[in-house]
């Protein structure tokens, strides 16, 4: 009987280990390669237990929700927010040697919202930008298209591609930003009237969307149901990569500049092993498996040695010197700010 017992107790103990060495990771959608995370688990053991999220409401609520969460994927202009409030922890950084890697340029920039780099890895980067797919969209338009954003914001011109379709996605902060810098203004430093009024032109432009989504304009680029699509870059060189004659264009009045992290939520239940993760993300043969599945740039500088040559010359993955000129930081609200553009941002999302 004691060995019986012996027997069950060893095995329930080797069961709670084993659940014990695993992590719950909050990432946006089609932000991985599947193949780094099977590695990750045979390499080290860890089970990952993966979510995705397509908006950073979606993020925020899952943060708010009490439930723990070891790694989170935030927008760098969500960083002061999260870190005033201390919903994210300070990172150690004798657990993170793989940090050496780290593109010096890029955490420069990110010190201005996340002093000192205490809270945040940077993962992916990149611009958002408008994914038209040529022929559909300069047929629809009657002849070339113009290099700027009034395709999407001049209500004439974006009714003219409508019957193509055209879509936004559900990223208030990059949305408004764009629309007030092609209107000569900053969404930080705008009245909260002249946001409003900035509203107005959106809900304008609302009878030509398709629809305002983060995950649905994906698989409708791919499959040439979109003929212009508000993007990330990486899912319009997706739609490249999958055979339409889609590009990715950075409008002459320019566009906002992405900053994606790897960070630890202060209620995590593990976090030694969140950053072995992190550390094994910042390795650079495996930070560029993720640029080669995502297609997007990562803010990791020795990982160019293992991405494909021809993947780093495509255009539009490592913007070049005269469109990075054209990008600016996605910028941080003040509370005010945000609760007059979550307002104006719910009446164009609903369509009321």
């Amino acid at each position: 009987m004691q060995r019986v017992f012996a027997a069950v107790l060893l095995g329930l103990i080797s069961s709670l280990a084993q659940a014990a060495d695993s992590i719950r990771v909050y990432n946006w959608n089609d932000y991985i390669a599947p193949q780094v995370l099977e590695n990750f688990t045979r390499d080290t053991g860890i089970e990952v237990e993966y979510h995705t999220f397509a908006s950073a409401e979606e993020l925020g609520a899952a943060l708010s929700s009490g439930q723990p969460i070891d790694i989170a994927v935030p927008s760098h202009n969500d960083l002061p927010g999260l870190i005033a409030s201390g919903r994210i922890r300070p990172l150690d950084f004798n657990l993170l040697p793989n940090r050496t890697h780290l593109d010096k340029q890029l955490l420069s920039k990110l010190a201005a919202v996340d002093p000192q780099n205490r809270h945040a890895v940077p993962y992916l980067w990149g611009a958002v930008g408008l994914a038209i797919n040529t022929p559909q969209a300069e047929a629809a338009y009657g002849g070339p298209l113009p290099h700027s954003w009034s395709l999407l914001f001049d209500a004439e011109q974006s009714k003219r591609l409508a019957n193509c379709g055209i879509s936004v996605l559900d990223a208030p902060d990059e949305t408004l930003s764009l629309l007030l810098n092609y209107q000569g203004r900053s969404l930080a430093r705008s009245a909260p009237s002249r946001i409003e009024r900035a509203g107005n032109v959106l809900e304008a432009l609302r009878p030509n969307l398709r629809y305002v989504d983060s995950e649905r304009y994906i698989e409708d680029l791919n499959n040439g149901r979109l003929c212009l699509a508000m993007a990330w870059v990486g899912d319009a060189l997706a739609a490249a990569q999958a055979g339409q004659p889609v590009s990715f264009v950075v409008p002459d009045e320019g566009s906002v500049l992405f900053i994606d992290n790897l960070v630890i939520p202060a209620n995590a239940a593990r976090p030694d092993l969140a950053h072995r993760f992190i550390d094994y993300l910042m390795q650079p043969q495996v930070i560029a498996q993720i640029t080669a599945e995502t297609l997007y740039p990562n803010g990791n500088a020795d990982s160019a040695q293992f991405i494909d040559s021809a993947l780093l010359a495509q255009h539009g993955l490592y913007p070049d010197q005269d469109t990075k000129r054209r990008l600016y930081p996605l910028e941080v609200l003040s509370e005010k700010h945000a609760q007059v553009r979550s307002n104006v941002w719910q009446r164009f999302r609903d369509g009321s």
